[in-house]
């Protein structure tokens, strides 16, 4: 690409675009985790679900949608596929038939124990420094909140 000449407009240049540097960083530490999964069989996607589930128990789907900011739509085929896989059993709620309850399978359990040095295994892959690591973590969370807060102020949810 030709970068000769001085763009007239910085601000929409790809490079200063908070959202693309947080999207592009998040595809690749997505592919860190590939490798890591892959003996696991779970998509990041799936992996997500299960660290909910090992850190909850039980939780509802629409839980589930709220700690990952992700719709029932996006879901449903995630939870199929563990289903499918016997990691996780859904049931419907005797009480709320609108309710659908996700527990882990002894299976499901089991796959905790061999995840276990996966965020450690990451953490190395990047060869960043831990506290630098905290501290973006940190730094997301509560951007993420924020962002968050706005989005759900301003659809007026």
């Amino acid at each position: 690409m030709d970068t000769s000449q001085e763009y007239p407009h910085p601000q929409l240049k790809l490079e200063n675009q908070l959202c693309f540097a947080i999207y592009a960083s998040s595809r690749e530490m997505t592919k860190m985790y590939q490798p890591l999964l892959e003996h696991l069989g779970l998509t990041y996607s799936q992996y997500l679900v299960m660290l909910v589930l090992w850190e909850h128990r039980e939780c509802t789907v629409k839980e589930l949608g709220n700690a990952l900011y992700l719709d029932s739509g996006t879901l449903t085929p995630l939870l199929k596929r563990l289903e499918a896989a016997g990691l996780i059993i859904r049931k419907r709620s005797t009480e709320d038939e609108r309710k659908v309850h996700i527990t882990l399978t002894e299976a499901g359990w089991k796959l905790q124990e061999q995840a276990v040095s996966i965020p450690d295994d990451l953490r190395s892959k990047t060869c960043m420094d831990l506290n630098k690591l905290d501290e973006l973590l940190h730094e997301f969370r509560h951007l993420l909140q924020t962002v968050h807060e706005v989005n759900v102020n301003s659809s007026g949810k």
